[in-house]
């Protein structure tokens, strides 16, 4: 069908662009003239394409269509006219001329809210369903014959801005398709507009869009939202004409407390406070407003209303400064009257409309590594200068306060100078803890303090929470798509790789683990964990299924699997950043915020990821770090009633106190990776090279530190001693010493309370009867080093075979040859659960044995073989639910069943 487009914008180009795909002729495009030197992006997109483009200032004068115009239309043959929007007036010459007359789409529901400003109406009315009609043109005001309507739900915090862009945008461009299609086939209909029902608004505009006070507050925020972006809301207050944009009646924990600000004729005065500018209405329930344009034009956040001018400015780096130049051409191509930008450059003073604002938008993320920025962005700094400046706190760390107060302590290790903040991590700052309260980090090397951190207290944790809450239910996490989610965790990933050396040296310092196993593991499967996680950000799916009809109707059921809030995470000392990786990064992905406590042993990774995740641009409140001690900050997030899920690894005797908690708390969802005593059976079959080799892994890997370690072997008889005498062989070729020194292959233990607890645990062995081959005491040198020990005639009864050591204690047992479901319900015979191995050549026997040993994972001829793809936890007292793997995400998700009938 040959067809004339008439009209403008972005949106005329969409449904110009997808009508010729459909293969429709488009013999002409009629749009607005260049403005300020621009074109409309229409008509701009029609002559690339070599479309006859006609850009008319009038159609008609003094009531008459112009001859030269109607005659230049009707040269075209259209067939159909096509208007997706159109500011201009079109005479009926024009209107009724092609053989199927003319279309219009119209961003309401007709016949109500006719007229122009149709989508500011929908919102100021409060109405519960919006939407689009697009009908026959006649010579009325939106009062055609109806051909198609699709109708969305109007959210409560919809804008303008996001009402169109969700919905009457993109289902705009298709319902304007499936209507060309539609008159093609011979099948459009024309339903007569019904009068009952219909309303006409006029345009709205500044002077008319006064806040009238003397009404509920859903009343006034509705008035709000349905003026953002334009024309805006206004008031009189401080002295000039202050005007509200982002608007919402979300408030529910947010107490009004701050400076006033009287503004004549409102039920009471409103409140300045940290999340924005809290209003009343007449009916005394509160709405918040986040942002304010002042009378000057400066939009500000609505929490600094009262803070002075900020003169101080971030120094721009060399690379800052190649940015900047790349950016002004940016704003040189989008403002070509603007001979030259200069920092006082004001974007919209230069010309600049709001499609001009998306286009700079992705300008920037195309210059700037993908950078994203919010539309509300390009509002708050208008001028060059301050655009710049938001852009260079953007790169480096998302705001103001990511730039500012990181008190760090810096020590030179490793050949390295280390930045450690040292400080709690709330709502992305670095603050002190109540009271000043900070406690000592230790050095397991050689027992030297480290530095102070702070200490959380009680309330510090409700403030984390307020933080996660707010960030949860208000921020920008809850707001940006999936994918970017995903690329936000991508980022930080590349960043926790960017630095993995200090994260190492870090982990050595703090945690006493061997530098280059800590470069491989503790930080190596952090960052995989983050990519992992990343890529599943944008793929949490739910189901539609299949249930019985409501005959004669018809029913559709779908599932969806949503974040569940703030998550409060409890982690350990043995792998501070790997333990913090494995839940988080599940946690992030699914879209929740996070409060979590490191170990109060082992707290500063976890403070120098929080500083990384400002880095990447996580935003603020999404990650919350609290070092301090379980029974007052996990407690706490147990206890607490705005969390809604704990994640816990550690001792099954705490796990059991957290669940608890829990349950009296607020009934909230669990996750426990807790103790384990590992059974690791090896069979007279085996390769007995690497049964030793892998044995002596799953007893000292990571100094015996290490959650799923085999707290016992069982070894078949006829091999027994065979093995025995080559694992005494290979501890003494291993090198205990500084966890810095490449060749070291065994560090210091975690801290000095663990150190006296392995000692105790071995003079109970000895004491029970069992064989101390080698090790069993502190090594004498300075630090918190215990020697490899092994153990051996170990039998069932003894403490040191029911109870797991968390150290280098290899802890050995025969079995009779042959016998397998002996050994086998000897190695179950344990209230733990969480890993298990077998060594055997023998295939059916492995398969036999992984079949019925109970523990959530089994490695055949291999040991601590962890991935990130594959899920971990534990079976009985060793707890339940999964770090890692796809099933990870199912621990901080909750799936919600919508059913639909029709």
């Amino acid at each position: 069908m040959k067809i004339a487009v008439i009209g403008q914008s972005l949106f005329g180009q969409e449904v110009y662009c997808h009508l010729r795909e459909e293969g429709h002729e488009v013999v002409g495009v009629f749009t607005v003239p260049d403005k300020d030197g621009k074109a409309d992006p229409l008509g701009l997109k029609a002559d690339k394409d070599g479309v006859p483009v006609f850009k008319f200032p009038r159609w008609r004068a003094r009531g008459q269509a112009l001859p030269n115009v109607v005659a230049t239309y009707q040269a075209l043959g259209a067939e159909l006219n096509v208007l997706p929007f159109c500011s201009q007036f079109i005479p009926m010459e024009i209107i009724s001329a092609p053989r199927h007359g003319s279309i219009i789409y119209h961003p309401s529901l007709l016949p109500r809210h006719r007229g122009a400003s149709a989508i500011n109406w929908t919102l100021i009315h409060g109405d519960k369903k919006g939407g689009f009609t697009i009908f026959w043109a006649d010579d009325g005001l939106d009062t055609g014959d109806l051909l198609l309507q699709k109708e969305c739900e109007i959210l409560p915090d919809d804008t303008v801005s996001t009402l169109y862009s969700r919905f009457l945008f993109p289902e705009g461009v298709k319902g304007m398709v499936q209507a060309v299609k539609l008159i093609a086939e011979g099948r459009a209909p024309r339903l007569p507009q019904p009068e009952d029902g219909a309303t006409y608004e006029g345009i709205q505009k500044k002077e008319t869009a006064q806040i009238n006070w003397d009404q509920p507050a859903e009343a006034i925020h509705n008035w709000i939202r349905g003026n953002d972006k334009v024309p805006g809301a206004w008031t009189e207050a401080c002295g000039q004409k202050l005007t509200f944009f982002s608007s919402t009646l979300s408030t529910e924990g947010l107490v009004p407390e701050g400076e006033t600000l009287p503004i004549p004729g409102a039920h009471r005065p409103g409140v300045v406070t940290g999340a924005g500018l809290i209003l009343f209405g007449n009916d005394d329930r509160m709405l918040l407003v986040k942002s304010i344009q002042l009378e000057d034009g400066k939009m500000i956040p609505a929490s600094q209303l009262f803070r002075g001018a900020d003169s101080t400015g971030l120094e721009l780096t060399e690379e800052d400064l190649v940015t900047a130049e790349a950016v002004r051409g940016a704003w040189k191509r989008i403002l070509p009257n603007v001979v030259e930008v200069e920092d006082s450059t004001d974007f919209f003073k230069s010309g600049a409309a709001s499609l001009d604002v998306v286009r700079l938008v992705e300008e920037v993320k195309e210059l700037c590594d993908g950078l994203e920025l919010e539309n509300e962005d390009i509002y708050m700094a208008t001028t060059f200068g301050d655009f710049m400046q938001l852009l260079v706190r953007k790169m480096r760390g998302d705001n103001k306060e990511s730039q500012c107060v990181i008190d760090h302590v810096e020590k030179t290790v490793n050949k390295l100078t280390l930045r450690m903040p040292h400080q709690l991590f709330i709502g992305g700052a670095f603050v002190d803890a109540e009271g000043a309260k900070t406690y000592e980090t230790i050095n397991p090397t050689d027992g030297s303090v480290i530095c102070q951190v702070s200490l959380a207290q009680v309330s510090d944790v409700d403030k984390a929470v307020a933080a996660a809450k707010d960030a949860f239910e208000h921020g920008l996490w809850g707001k940006i798509s999936a994918r970017d989610r995903g690329r936000l965790l991508y980022r930080l990933a590349d960043l926790l790789e960017q630095q993995q050396e200090e994260l190492a040296t870090i982990e050595a310092l703090d945690a006493g683990a061997v530098y280059t196993l800590a470069l491989k593991t503790h930080v190596g499967m952090s960052i995989q964990t983050f990519r992992y996680f990343a890529g599943w950000c944008d793929k949490i799916q739910g189901a539609t299924i299949p249930i019985n009809q409501a005959r004669p109707n018809r029913n559709l059921t779908m599932t969806r699997k949503e974040p569940i809030g703030v998550c409060g995470i409890v982690i350990p000392w043995n792998y501070p950043l790997m333990m913090l990786s494995w839940k988080m990064a599940a946690c992030l992905a699914a879209g929740n915020t996070v409060v979590i406590k490191p170990a109060q042993v082992t707290p500063l990774t976890a403070l120098k990821f929080a500083e990384l995740t400002l880095k990447a641009g996580i935003p603020k409140g999404v990650i919350n770090v609290l070092p301090g001690s379980g029974s007052v900050v996990g407690q706490r997030l147990s206890d607490h009633p705005d969390v809604r899920k704990i994640a816990f690894t550690g001792s099954t005797e705490v796990g059991k106190r957290i669940m608890k908690s829990c349950a009296l708390s607020n009934v909230k969802k669990v996750s426990l990776e807790l103790g384990g005593k590992s059974p690791l059976i090896i069979f007279a079959d085996c390769d007995l090279r690497k049964a030793v080799q892998m044995g002596m892994s799953s007893v000292f890997f990571n100094k015996g530190e290490n959650c799923i370690a085999a707290g016992r072997l069982f070894v078949e008889d006829s091999i027994h001693d065979q093995f025995v005498q080559r694992v005494v062989e290979e501890v003494g070729k291993m090198k205990i010493g500084s966890p810095l020194d490449r060749d070291t292959s065994h560090g210091p233990q975690n801290h000095q309370a663990h150190l006296q607890k392995l000692v105790e645990y071995c003079q109970r062995g000895v004491k029970e009867g069992a064989t101390l081959v080698c090790g069993g005491n502190q090594v004498p040198r300075p630090g918190f080093f215990f020697e490899p020990t092994v153990f051996t005639d170990v039998e069932d009864h003894m403490f040191i075979a029911r109870e797991e050591s968390f150290g280098p204690v290899m802890i050995i047992s025969r079995f009779a040859s042959g016998d397998v479901d002996a050994v086998l319900s000897r190695a179950n015979a344990t209230e733990f659960g969480l890993a298990s191995g077998v060594f055997t050549r023998d295939i059916s026997k492995a398969l036999y044995v992984s079949d019925k040993l109970e523990a959530g994972t089994v490695f055949v001829n291999t040991y601590n073989k962890t991935d990130v793809a594959a899920p971990f936890g534990g079976f009985k007292q060793s707890g339940f639910g999964k770090d890692l793997g796809e099933a990870a995400l199912n621990e901080y998700l909750r799936v919600k069943t919508v059913t639909f009938e029709y």
